[in-house]
């Protein structure tokens, strides 16, 4: 197994080019130290919370912490990963394009997710998991020819659980188990489209 000098010795000698190299050696220390300590210090207190609660709502359902903690942890390092990205410019106006059509179709997931928790009778599991799947689709895009397959099947297993219509309706159940967590899903969720964070 390659270590991760090893790694980046052979970029190195491929094209020397320090902002890539710096990029690269970023994506790797970040995804080997995606913990909650790096993800507060990375991640804003709303989205942190949110988090938490998915990880409540993840462990209660699955009924294993192991898989709610890789879940979790799947997730952050993709988030850490495409904000790395982003930041260093790394993306060609194609992708660019699609990060914007991933922006917007965050922004409508995450206005759903709260519509469907105020208003009731309104939920639709088959809804939810479609808009979860479509944001999906356009990262796995957006990253295509930046991270590798380990980071795919990361986004897959993330999404693969929460866009599962089972899941989903388990959480949105009214006299459910789920109830705090998802009051507290969707007040993180209403308090970063106020901020205009997604």
């Amino acid at each position: 197994m390659e270590s991760a000098t090893d790694e980046l010795n052979e970029v190195a000698t491929e094209v020397f080019n320090s902002k890539s190299l710096a990029v690269q050696a970023q994506k790797k220390i970040l995804g080997k130290m995606a913990s909650k300590s790096i993800a507060t210090a990375l991640i804003d207190d709303t989205s942190s919370d949110v988090l938490d609660e998915l990880y409540k709502a993840t462990k209660e359902y699955t009924q294993n912490k192991k898989e709610a903690e890789k879940i979790v942890k799947d997730l952050i390092k993709v988030i850490i990963k495409l904000g790395v990205l982003y930041r260093n410019n790394q993306f060609n106006q194609d992708e660019l394009m699609l990060v914007e059509k991933f922006k917007k179709k965050v922004h409508q997931l995450a206005m759903t997710i709260v519509s469907f928790h105020q208003v009731d009778f309104t939920f639709d599991r088959h809804v939810l998991s479609k808009l979860l799947n479509e944001c999906r689709d356009l990262l796995h895009q957006i990253i295509d020819r930046h991270l590798t397959a380990k980071s795919h099947g990361r986004i897959n297993h993330v999404f693969n659980h929460f866009s599962d219509c089972e899941f989903l309706a388990v959480l949105y159940n009214p006299f459910g188990s789920y109830k705090a967590s998802l009051q507290k899903i969707c007040d993180g969720v209403n308090k970063m489209l106020d901020d205009k964070s997604i």
